[in-house]
């Protein structure tokens, strides 16, 4: 709490000196390109120390992984990838169809209940899940007790396995696929399934030939997102007992204690990722996807009766109830039942820490989004957007390779400036970068610059250009034309960045789990340690906070989603009997 409180008021002091110095900072930020690429290039520092070290020979520990544990670290990624390709894509495809062009009892709710497992962190509901399915669960339990079992009596799903992390992964990343599809198949031409009815395409036949075809952008840029999320997470594939590359990266960092292998790893995995990123923009290389007609597809519904209207319902209904409602219940339930031990001063104090720390990141993120997102609009040349599309790549790297990124440059500087110290005035330095939370944020900024950069990127871009020339004709410099015209008018969008990085920030486990300065814990890395002891109720009350505070970014998104116009003053209906 004492280190807390120093860092947020030297953050105010540093706030309050740029106040007085505005003229100062005004000239320094005068948008320049050199200022773009430099810091385009400090973001990119992270993943270009772990490229580099691809370079490194590969020592023993290396050797061991690849006679013993590789096959399977790349075996279970892309198993994993698979199968949750497979969840997603079925789960949100159908969703986002049924509720975007058919109309069924309790659509309008659905639609954005649906969004609600965005809000659990995976690694949350894989505790909730096998404190609710294990043997000593209350599921399995309450079978033993209806039937008089004793334990090998019967056969239960294991949900430590992979195909428990296949589906705990899925119920939680469909909503990506979901709302990307979702906002696709509104935007349709209803030209064009009014063709396809024409030519005999009953309802299902015109989804499956031409919605899906048409919609095959949004629904490979929702499948991008979730993997991206897979091959990051690290706490669901720890717990359940599956070697990934992320697991792996943690076992050589901490275990045989070698920075090298562990950066070699994470080199390998980073492939993967851009493997990924090419592979998906290769595959629509040729395709293009255009609406012919302003008619779109919200204006027509069709009716469904009957029991295709209780499928309907149902088949919407069962992912939020297994990827939102009962994992909430379950952490609600543990928060009550432990309630005498968990919410005392301790978890106030990680609360605290947690929320500001993500407050900070957050602020740091959207200040740098800012600084970057004008200086394109205004210097509008090749090597400036190159470099704000270079600042912006960390959000597809997993957390673990970005920490190790991180780590390595700081511990060189930190090392290099105590052996300074030492010899020159014989005094030492210790750890003043890596072992501090300006490791920590600095991680966080390159993780979620990207998600504050797209927010400002979207508020500057419904800025007429005529604004910033009658600012400047008034005598405005163009760090006064962001600050008296842009800022004001976009405080919604700075806001809804500011916010959506604070919750990224706040769930975040893999990368503060690596950096977090020593005895500094978080409400996700205190979950994680209660889960790892196998103590699942003291971890519902700090993945409990963790999910409220999740829920407000997504009631935002269904907000502006169920703003979006969708319906026609002349609805038509066709009724499915």
């Amino acid at each position: 709490m004492e280190r807390y409180c120093e860092s947020l008021v030297f953050t105010l002091a540093f706030v309050r000196y740029l106040l007085v110095q505005r003229d100062y900072v005004a000239s320094i930020f005068s948008f320049r390109a050199w200022w773009v690429i430099t810091i385009a290039i400090v973001m990119a520092l992270p993943i270009i120390i772990i490229l580099g070290f691809v370079l490194q020979p590969f020592n023993e520990n290396w050797q061991h992984l690849l006679d013993n544990l590789l096959l399977e670290y790349i075996s279970n990624s892309l198993l994993l990838m698979l199968g949750v390709s497979v969840g997603v894509l079925s789960m949100g495809i159908i969703t986002a169809w049924l509720t975007a062009s058919c109309e069924f009892p309790g659509r309008v709710f659905l639609s954005w209940l649906l969004l609600l497992p965005l809000a659990i962190p995976a690694y949350i509901i894989a505790y909730t899940y096998t404190g609710l399915l294990d043997f000593s669960g209350p599921v399995q339990g309450q079978i033993r007790v209806w039937f008089g079992w004793g334990y090998g009596d019967y056969w239960f799903p294991e949900i430590r396995s992979l195909t428990g992390a296949i589906c705990m992964l899925s119920l939680v990343l469909y909503p990506y696929v979901y709302m990307m599809t979702r906002a696709a198949f509104l935007e349709q031409s209803i030209s064009v399934l009014e063709a396809s009815r024409t030519l005999g395409d009953s309802p299902l036949r015109g989804f499956l030939s031409v919605a899906i075809p048409l919609a095959r952008p949004a629904i490979i840029t929702g499948l991008s997102l979730a993997l991206m999320e897979t091959l990051a997470d690290y706490g669901t594939v720890q717990y359940f007992g599956i070697s990934t590359f992320t697991t792996g990266i943690f076992r050589a960092w901490y275990g045989l204690d070698d920075s090298v292998t562990s950066a070699q790893l994470a080199s390998l995995l980073l492939s993967f990722v851009v493997i990924l990123i090419l592979l998906e923009r290769y595959s629509r290389r040729e395709a293009k996807f255009h609406n012919l007609s302003n008619r779109q597809s919200g204006s027509q519904r069709f009716q469904l009766n009957g029991w295709k209207a209780i499928a309907a319902s149902l088949a919407c209904s069962l992912p939020v109830i297994f990827g939102f409602i009962i994992p909430a219940a379950q952490l609600l339930y543990w928060t009550i039942a432990t309630a005498d031990q968990s919410l005392n001063h301790s978890f106030l104090s990680l609360a605290f820490n947690s929320l500001m720390l993500a407050l900070m990141a957050a602020f740091v993120a959207v200040c740098l989004a800012l600084i970057l997102g004008y200086a394109k609009r205004l210097l509008a040349t090749p090597s400036v957007a190159g470099a704000v599309t270079v600042a912006s790549m960390g959000y597809a790297i997993p957390g673990t390779v970005i920490a190790i990124g991180v780590m390595l440059p700081l511990a060189w500087l930190d090392n290099t400036l105590d052996q300074w110290s030492r010899s020159t005035f014989d005094v030492s330095t210790g750890l003043l970068l890596s072992g501090t939370l300006f490791a920590l944020i600095f991680a966080y900024t390159v993780r979620f610059l990207s998600v504050s950069i797209q927010a400002v990127d979207a508020g500057l871009s419904k800025i007429k250009p005529s604004m910033d020339d009658a600012g400047r004709s008034l005598g405005l410099s163009p760090f006064g034309v962001l600050k008296k015209i842009h800022f004001p008018l976009m405080r919604g969008t700075v806001f809804t960045a500011l916010l959506l990085v604070f919750v990224d920030v706040l769930k975040e486990l893999p990368a503060t789990l690596i950096l977090r300065p020593f005895d500094f814990n978080t409400l996700a890395v205190r979950a994680y340690e209660m889960a790892s002891d196998e103590r699942l109720a003291d971890a519902g009350a700090p993945a409990l906070m963790i999910v409220v505070v999740g829920i407000v970014p997504v009631i935002l998104l269904s907000r502006s989603i169920a703003n979006t116009p969708i319906k026609s003053s002349t609805e038509k209906r066709v009724v499915l009997s």
